[in-house]
């Protein structure tokens, strides 16, 4: 793989993570609308704050994987080592989100548009870095 074919996938990864991030925020206030909607005002004051807190705290934490995937693109396209570490580890996170998903939820959550764009989102993400992120380098540098 040359490496400006590598840096253009880690580049689009990184891309497609922080709006995975960012479509994780957006439809966190439609998500609690339809706690709140959907349950008891009992049930929702329960079922709402673990919610929000999930939503935040995955985007939150999406958004700088991707972000500093983003950019350790063109070192780990060079070979730089701590960069490839990078681009690695985001790799291998990514690619537990979608077994993670796949294995605990059931195929009733399929049925929301949001949940299959995200699901897809992280899909794809998943098998571009793991492409780029794991392709032999010709010399990785220290």
């Amino acid at each position: 793989m040359q490496a400006s074919v590598r840096q253009v996938i880690l580049r689009i990864g990184g891309a497609l993570l922080v709006a995975l991030a960012l479509l994780h925020l957006a439809v966190t206030p439609t998500i609690a609308r339809f706690i709140t909607q959907s349950t008891t005002r009992a049930a929702g004051r329960w079922l709402l704050p673990p919610m929000l807190l999930n939503h935040v705290v995955v985007a939150v934490l999406l958004l700088p994987v991707g972000a500093i995937t983003f950019y350790a693109a063109p070192y780990a396209a060079r070979g730089e080592r701590w960069a490839l570490a990078v681009s690695r580890m985001a790799a291998v996170s990514v690619a537990l989100l979608p077994v993670t998903l796949f294995a605990l939820m059931g195929p009733q959550y399929f049925q929301a548009i949001p949940f299959v764009v995200a699901t897809a989102t992280v899909c794809l993400a998943c098998m571009v870095l793991l492409v780029a992120a794991f392709w032999p380098t010709r010399a990785e540098k220290p």
